[in-house]
């Protein structure tokens, strides 16, 4: 029984099953992209592998750049305040009534 569900599987997948079910329906196979399930894909073109690289590229030395020459973007632009100076009345804390 499995046997005979694998073969119509097979037959369903490779797009030839539809047409011995129904003889008259016209099927069209485009092939316009890549469907790899449980199979590796296949590999990147040489273009795409040093388009990428040159992108990746680009955002690091943007990255770094605005990191080096803007650091206030990170760091924040004034000085950070000393708490130790702040009251419990400007930190909102109530009194201790004890």
């Amino acid at each position: 029984m499995f046997a005979k569900m694998r073969t119509f599987r097979n037959l369903l997948a490779s797009g030839r099953g539809l047409q011995a079910i129904n003889s008259s329906t016209k099927i069209i196979n485009r092939k316009s992209h890549v469907v790899s399930y449980r199979s590796a894909p296949p590999p990147h073109s040489k273009a795409t592998k040093i388009g990428a690289v040159a992108v990746g590229g680009a955002m690091w030395w943007w990255v770094i750049w605005h990191l080096w020459h803007e650091p206030d973007h990170i760091t924040g632009e004034f000085d950070y305040p000393d708490a130790s100076k702040w009251t419990n009345a400007q930190l909102g804390i109530p009194r201790d009534n004890v």
